[in-house]
């Protein structure tokens, strides 16, 4: 597979791979560890399964990381469309990484908590238990930070990919109505977190832009037009001589 022959299939082959490792760091650990709203059962958890927890800060590290690179072959994608657009969907992705760098110390201050280490045997155990959950939820809270730039990178893909006329332009649209409700998911958590569940059970249909614009790459793969023209070398021998 070449990022020079199809560079379509190949930005969506790393956007898939990346979003394996978020998943596995993002969704399936937490949901082995945490036992929301018991601080001793998820200490148990997490002490019984510090590889587990351990490689799912791994994972995470990795996939922010890996995600400079998916919006580095989307810029190649898709900078014939709008250098600009293209520029600007970089950046608001790379600002959300050094966001979720930092949050991973949460994970790492509860998992030091719940093993209690010598200078932390003047805090009684549930008290430990107690501050990893809370660190835990600030780790949950951080995610909410970066996703509104989540959402606002999917903006200029969004047009992108609608003006792009070598990719479908419902995709364009479903990625706006992600942008959009990753951006809603967001303020709703800092603004109004007693809704955050509806809001995330709402949002569903929208968050799935992505996985079409992935599945789409990845399926039919995508060449601007240029590089299916090799032809316009010889484009100015055509052109009309002006006086």
């Amino acid at each position: 597979m070449s990022s020079t022959r199809n560079p379509g299939r190949f930005a969506g082959s790393l956007y898939l791979l990346t979003s394996l490792v978020g998943f596995f760091a993002m969704i399936y650990v937490p949901g082995k560890i945490i036992v929301h709203g018991n601080a001793a059962a998820t200490a148990r958890n997490l002490l019984a399964s510090q590889t587990l927890f351990r490689l799912g800060i791994a994972a995470e590290l990795i996939c922010q990381a890996g995600f400079i690179f998916v919006a580095l072959a989307l810029y190649d994608l898709l900078k014939g469309v709008s250098r600009r657009y293209a520029t600007l969907m970089v950046l608001l992705i790379v600002v959300s990484i050094p966001i979720a760098f930092l949050n991973e110390l949460n994970s790492i201050a509860a998992l030091a908590l719940v093993r209690g280490a010598d200078f932390l045997s003047i805090v009684e155990q549930p008290q430990r238990e107690a501050l990893a959950m809370l660190f835990l939820r600030l780790h949950g809270e951080g995610f909410g930070v970066a996703e509104i730039f989540w959402g606002l990178w999917l903006f200029p893909l969004a047009l992108l990919v609608y003006r792009s006329r070598f990719l479908p332009r419902f995709l364009g649209i479903w990625l706006a109505l992600g942008g959009l409700a990753n951006v809603m998911l967001s303020l709703t958590g800092i603004l109004l977190p007693q809704y955050q569940n509806k809001m995330f059970a709402y949002s569903q249909p929208a968050l799935f832009g992505e996985v079409a614009l992935m599945l789409w790459l990845i399926i039919k793969g995508a060449r601007p037009p240029a590089l299916d023209a090799p032809a316009l070398s010889s484009a100015p021998a055509q052109s009309p001589t002006r006086v």
